[in-house]
């Protein structure tokens, strides 16, 4: 499913037919017969995706405790313990990145916690650093030198180069094909 299309497309109507989509929406993921689906794929000990909305992005995990409609897991990166609803995960492996074009500046479900990006301060100097929370209206970053600044989203962008030996960078070497 190309989420960024079915975005794109949403954008255009009302909040009305936003909110009758949501009430639709919720129907279709407390169906019994949906969230049976998905239980019956997983089991204690696997190893899963699951999107966490608050951050906009994937979280890999363990499954500890299948519950009713719910699961229990412990994300890989921090042990952290949580109980997600089961259509939070993601067995399939879908892509859940949304890409829209935009004039200026990017949209909040272009960014994930974690992304790196850079905007302009007062000053016009540019700043980059790490997106550490996503707002309603601003994200939170975080610089290299520690400070932290709310930055409304049309004023960011991404940053796609960085620094030699930055965490972000992976070292490689370009191969021709033959």
């Amino acid at each position: 499913m190309d989420y960024s299309t079915i975005v794109a497309t949403l954008k255009e109507a009302t909040l009305f037919d936003l909110y009758r989509l949501s009430v639709a929406i919720n129907h279709l993921l407390d169906d019994p017969q949906r969230i049976d689906q998905i239980r019956s794929r997983l089991k204690p000990g696997q190893t899963i995706t699951y999107f966490e909305p608050a951050e906009n992005r994937l979280v890999e995990a363990s499954v500890i405790k299948l519950k009713r409609n719910r699961v229990l897991v412990e994300n890989t990166h921090d042990q952290q313990r949580w109980t997600i609803p089961m259509y939070w995960v993601n067995l399939d492996e879908v892509n859940t990145d949304i890409t829209l074009p935009s004039r200026k500046g990017l949209d909040r479900s272009q960014l994930k916690v974690g992304d790196i990006v850079g905007f302009q301060d007062n000053q016009n100097n540019d700043v980059s650093g790490e997106v550490i929370r996503l707002n309603q209206k601003t994200a939170t970053i975080r610089t290299d030198t520690g400070a932290k600044w709310r930055v409304g989203y049309a004023w960011l962008f991404p940053v796609i180069d960085g620094k030699p030996g930055s965490p972000y960078l992976i070292e490689g070497q370009i191969v021709a094909d033959d």
